[in-house]
């Protein structure tokens, strides 16, 4: 007995230190942007190719690595993943050029995408249903907090004291011990038959990434540039493709049927704003920090903490505040915090206060941060059918990717195209920062009124049909 749950503790510390490492490294590259853009020669807007490469590559083949784990087996997938991540890691640190560093980025996404999702696959394959897998998600849980909020911190301080390859340098011995150990412990799930949908993968990660594409050329060249217009045309050719051949197809990835509720396709949507919103925060707060206000990545990393630790507290309080607010509700007001938090923070300038100008925004909006994503997934996966919880799942994911990436290149044309009186070169990095960060302000605002419009009276609705079937 003792030697079983031995056996079934190393297994979880292998899924989850794999897991630790992802998450890790969607934070570590936030502080250390600057000081990659002075050592690679990127502009600030050529600069969100870095985070944007990752994040539409990880979105986009989600869905196909999902179910290519039905089919292959957990195991494979994940041990391919880790694989990937671990030698995309090697590429990012010894990167020398733009290209190299951004097409590196890209394949790191692509293992993200094909390990993330086997992750909760084996906890549910290795943990029995009840106390042992309770258990499990809750350190799932922790790890994904912590390993976000560890990163910014780490990435300020190898940036600070070594160099911002460091933070990924760092997975290599890391990547090859776990993927050794996987190899040994974990036992393959079992296989289903079943094909995989390539075309949706390829069509939807080429048509975000050409809209994306569009939307940041728009910034350099303008709306009517045959760049921009090329991009952005494409992008949505590409997403046209991509749903139809969805609706066509007899094993879809994507099942459309999933959008058939209001209260879905709500909390999809407003899952892409909010996470647009949160990671132009994080983007062009570092830059804020240490461009405009002059700390260190390490300083910097750790001005981070009066959001990551409010994010922290507000996750473990979502149970009790669902019961008393409804999901609908907490996920209302954490819009509202998040909210209030951006707008103040949009206003901070050269000569600001650590205290009252950024600490206390961000409080706030680490507060939204951490009470919105939980009921955002409870409501994305609201009355699904069985067959549909991975689809639902993995739409989750994804729109939580992607969000970010297309979130991101709007707030980056926001930046570009702000209207700045003639200023030394602080200041107006300074205004333009400010008018992207209120730009994701903007977002929270369209994601609130979506789940006031559509989650909120599903949800009401719902609990009517349950006080009359239980009456």
């Amino acid at each position: 007995m003792k030697r079983g749950h031995s056996h079934r503790s190393t297994i979880l510390a292998i899924i989850l230190l794999s897991y630790f490492m992802i998450v890790l490294d969607i934070s570590v590259v936030i502080t250390g942007l600057p000081r990659i853009r002075e050592t690679l020669g990127f502009s600030h807007i050529g600069l969100s190719w870095v985070q944007n490469a990752y994040l539409l590559c990880f979105g986009g083949f989600l869905l196909l690595a999902a179910r290519a784990g039905d089919i292959l087996g957990r195991k494979r997938m994940f041990t391919t993943g880790l694989a990937i991540f671990t030698i995309a890691s090697l590429a990012v640190s010894l990167a020398q050029t733009q290209g190299w560093l951004i097409a590196s980025r890209a394949l790191q996404g692509v293992g993200a995408a094909i390990l993330a999702p086997s992750v909760l696959a084996l906890i549910s394959a290795n943990f029995a249903e009840g106390d042992d897998r309770t258990r499990a998600l809750a350190q799932y849980s922790m790890v994904a907090g912590a390993g976000a909020s560890l990163g910014l911190v780490l990435g300020g301080v190898f940036a600070d004291l070594i160099s911002w390859r460091m933070g990924f340098l760092m997975n290599v011995p890391l990547g090859i011990a776990l993927w050794i150990a996987a190899q040994r412990k974990l036992t393959e799930t079992e296989c289903h038959a079943g094909a995989l949908d390539t075309v949706s993968a390829v069509t939807s990660t080429l048509g975000m990434g050409s809209l994306v594409l569009g939307i940041v050329s728009s910034a350099n060249y303008g709306w009517t540039d045959s760049a921009t217009l090329s991009g952005i045309c494409a992008g949505i050719v590409l997403l046209i493709i991509f749903f139809v051949h969805e609706a066509m197809t007899s094993q879809p990835i994507l099942p459309l049927r999933l959008f058939a509720s209001r209260e879905r396709s709500g909390a999809y949507a407003a899952r892409m704003l909010f996470l647009g919103a949160m990671v132009g925060f994080f983007f062009f707060t570092t830059q804020l920090l240490q461009g405009v206000l002059g700390y260190s990545p390490m300083r910097a990393g750790f001005a981070f903490l009066p959001m990551t630790i409010p994010t922290l507290a507000a996750a473990a309080a979502v149970p009790v505040l669902t019961r008393r607010l409804g999901n609908a509700g907490l996920m209302s007001l954490s819009f509202v915090l998040a909210l209030v938090g951006m707008l103040w923070l949009g206003q901070a300038g050269p000569h600001a206060d650590f205290a009252s100008d950024i600490a206390m925004p961000m409080v706030l909006i680490g507060l939204g941060n951490g009470g919105a994503l939980g009921p955002l997934s409870i409501a994305g996966v609201a009355g699904v059918e069985a067959r549909d919880h991975g689809a639902a799942s993995g739409l989750v994911n994804a729109a939580h990717q992607l969000g970010g990436s297309l979130g991101l290149g709007i707030l980056v044309v926001v930046f570009a195209l702000a209207k700045v009186p003639a200023l030394p070169a602080v200041n107006i990095l300074n205004l333009r920062i400010d008018a992207a960060i209120t730009g994701g302000g903007v977002m929270l605002v369209f994601a609130f009124f979506i789940a006031l419009i559509l989650v909120v009276p599903a949800e009401r609705a719902r609990n009517r049909v349950t006080i009359r079937l239980t009456n």
